[in-house]
């Protein structure tokens, strides 16, 4: 009998206490068993991590594994003469809209200008500001190149540019260079993006003139404001 009341009593000793624990805060949970579970603690960026015998927390990806996306996929040419040439096959997989090269313009801006120019002329600010030389002009000394020789430029680097692969998606290698091709031919093509009638060679070609896309984005905001 005794040890029944004493139960008793302990059993209502301990359920004020929790009663008034819970009181003191409202927004407390009150006993949590095994709080982990609720709040599992978090690790730092390139932080230690003891559960791993090197202590670091950031994992390398596992071997001969890569992330998804056609962005992802192994470039398979090689940084070699003949990886160049081979490359001359390539064309852009991006089809040519006013969104793609105006997207091309802004990372050229971002990537390339400092070199190549704003018009692609070869009078970036770091020709201009420094003894380095200038790169060809897009409209004279690279007008023929093909957009596959340059992919793989930008992708491996080419004389005194370095690689940009780590820099720029491949997506993003592509709009830069149906931007370029805009200022590689100025006067053709217009009719790409402009709906109307172009010539067979035309349409083989990748783009439009960059005054063109220009001209025609300013008509379309006009007309929003109108």
């Amino acid at each position: 009998m005794q040890l029944a009341d004493y139960m008793k009593s302990l059993g209502l000793i301990f359920a004020a206490v929790v009663v008034l624990t819970a009181c003191e805060d409202k927004n407390s949970p009150g006993v949590e068993y095994m709080p982990d579970m609720y709040r599992s603690p978090s690790y730092e960026t390139y932080g230690v991590n003891s559960m791993y015998g090197d202590s670091m927390e950031a994992r390398l990806p596992v071997a001969n594994t890569i992330p998804r996306g056609a962005d992802n996929l192994p470039y398979d040419l090689p940084n070699t003469p003949e990886g160049y040439d081979a490359a001359a096959a390539l064309t852009n997989p991006l089809k040519v809209t006013e969104a793609n090269i105006a997207e091309g313009k802004v990372l050229y801006g971002r990537f390339c200008q400092h070199c190549h120019g704003k018009k692609g002329a070869g009078d970036g600010s770091v020709v201009t500001n420094s003894e380095l030389g200038a790169p060809q002009a897009y409209n004279k000394g690279l007008k023929d190149l093909p957009e596959g020789k340059m992919f793989h430029s930008v992708t491996y680097g080419k004389g005194m540019m370095g690689s940009h692969a780590s820099q720029l998606t491949k997506t993003e290698r592509w709009k830069i260079l149906m931007y370029v091709r805009t200022l590689q031919n100025p006067d053709t093509y217009k009719a790409i993006l402009g709906g109307g009638e172009a010539a067979p060679e035309a349409m083989a070609d990748t783009t439009a003139t960059a005054e063109a896309v220009a001209e025609m984005t300013e008509n379309k905001e006009a007309e929003a404001t109108n």
